[in-house]
């Protein structure tokens, strides 16, 4: 255990996870089994992913809405596949009120309150919008619907783990009607490749795009594409999913449209959608053993001036320098914060915001002030920089952008380090002994769904996606299945998943 209380990856990597998350001040675990309490800091990086994406699904057209948290029961039995991928995690409300216990112990469920239609708290939010669909769309001229909604949902999970798999989360989920196949498939992809992109340029992880298997999809979806990070214990982690529905919940809610030339067609559908799991994804791609590990685009503190002085007017006069350049810094855009506290020791407060991970911390006190210069220590690597007080706002805008890309090239360093590629059986059960992940193994699989089942269930190794573009040449060039030995068309990839 280090001073700060955080184990050690090296010795628990999970215990690490939870001690960050804790210790860092970005979440908590609440009084409702299997929820969290994103506090404060946690929230300002979700406050900063939401403004990003949401300017880019607004640049593709797109714009907001909002449904309801409860959907009648009925309306999940509509779709079938899709109720049998959620049934399990559904939290469900049979009355809707309470009176006090006749003995005084409290509030008791009214028995004469039960809702004559159960209510299930939503797991997400295809069923009651395109039952709403249904009424805004009637002809062509309304297609297409290009609808997202920023949203908590319940998905009744058993076991937990902050950020990454909670009873409750917060997520957006696109919704959008479309006149054709070719359309909607457009917007899958579409949409893909923002989350591809908000990955790479906004949390420096690279990602693995592809779509799932028929095991993996969305259940309701004719078929899922998705975005898989790679974390520092080998595993693999799903950020993000994108899904062609077909015409299957159009003709769940039957919503059809009249066409150019006077045809009733149902609609095309996508869903997609990203949530906190994100900031998951982020600490365990980057962070360290002293801490948190933000890329500068995401983070809530970029900068942090630490000023000190042992005497009152020198303290006072390191505070108010640091009080005008954060002021310059926060005019160009930049995050900034100055920690005026008095009672910790400036090895705390260095300490403190290696935990919070502010990216550059800038270090000013009375002789820095004498001498026009000051100290900053950049996050990731601890490398220390003298600079004059004159060029230090001028090249702080530089100095976070080489880190975020510092950050990326590191990660993508590591994802090709351990990505692996396997033709035989015995070496795909060596890879993947153990509770550790060996990264992405790239082997043959032929394309049953009773050989990807055999292999989870030898090895836990799941199929993470079918690459949309093949890593290295030859990855989509036919083969043999590692397990069965039967015809192959290409390369899939395998991992460890949380």
């Amino acid at each position: 255990m280090s001073n700060l209380g955080i184990t050690p990856r090296a010795t628990d990597y999970s215990e690490w996870y939870n001690d960050l998350v804790v210790k860092a001040g970005l979440a908590d675990h609440s009084g409702v089994r299997g929820c969290m309490v994103i506090k404060p800091h946690g929230y300002a990086i979700w406050e900063n992913m939401q403004r990003a994406l949401d300017d880019m699904f607004k640049a593709t057209g797109h714009v907001n809405a909002y449904f309801p948290l409860f959907i009648p029961k009925s309306y999940l039995s509509r779709e079938a596949a899709h109720v049998e991928g959620f049934a399990k995690e559904c939290a469900v409300v049979t009355h809707y009120r309470l009176k006090n216990d006749p003995d005084g112990k409290g509030v008791v469920v009214d028995p004469d309150s039960k809702l004559e239609e159960e209510l299930i708290i939503r797991p997400t939010s295809e069923t009651v919008i395109w039952n709403t669909y249904a009424k805004w769309i009637q002809s062509y001229r309304d297609l297409p619907l290009l609808i997202n909604q920023w949203a908590n949902v319940v998905r009744w999970e058993m076991r937990t783990r902050l950020f990454l798999r909670t009873a409750e989360f917060l997520w957006q989920e696109g919704h959008t009607a479309h006149a054709t196949w070719d359309e909607a498939e457009q917007e899958a992809l579409t949409m893909l490749d923002a989350y591809r992109r908000f990955a790479e340029e906004w949390m420096a992880v690279p990602v693995l795009t592809g779509v799932k298997s028929e095991g993996e999809k969305f259940a309701g979806a004719d078929h899922t594409y998705c975005i898989e990070a790679l974390t520092q214990d080998l595993r693999c982690l799903q950020a993000g999913t994108s899904h062609h529905l077909g015409q299957n919940f159009a003709k769940a809610f039957d919503v059809k449209f009249q066409t150019a030339e006077g045809r009733e067609e149902y609609v095309y559908a996508t869903s997609w959608g990203v949530s906190t799991r994100l900031i998951g994804t982020l600490i365990m791609a980057h962070s360290d053993d002293k801490g948190l590990v933000c890329p500068p685009r995401l983070a809530p503190v970029q900068v942090v001036f630490v000023p000190m002085g042992k005497e009152e007017a020198l303290r006072a006069a390191t505070i108010e320098m640091a009080d005008r350049l954060a002021g310059e810094m926060r005019a160009l855009g930049i995050r900034v914060h100055v920690d005026k506290r008095d009672k910790e020791s400036p090895g705390f407060k260095f300490n403190d915001w290696e935990l919070k991970g502010a990216c550059l911390r800038v270090e000013l006190g009375p002789r820095d002030l004498e001498a026009g210069t000051c100290v900053v220590a950049r996050r990731d690597t601890g490398e220390k920089s003298t600079l004059s007080l004159e060029a230090l706002v001028a090249e702080t805008p530089g100095m976070l952008e080489t880190m975020q890309k510092a950050l990326y090239d590191r990660a993508l360093e590591f994802r090709e380090a351990n990505t692996h590629r396997v033709d035989t059986w015995e070496e795909f059960e060596r890879m993947f002994e153990g509770e550790a992940g060996p990264g992405f193994v790239l082997a043959h699989w032929d394309g049953t769904t009773e050989t990807e089942n055999a292999i989870t269930e030898k090895t836990k190794a799941t199929i993470r996606c079918i690459p949309l573009r093949p890593l290295d040449p030859g990855d989509d060039a036919p083969g043999a299945c590692v397990l069965t030995g039967k015809p192959s068309a290409r390369r899939v990839v395998f991992a460890k998943a949380y």
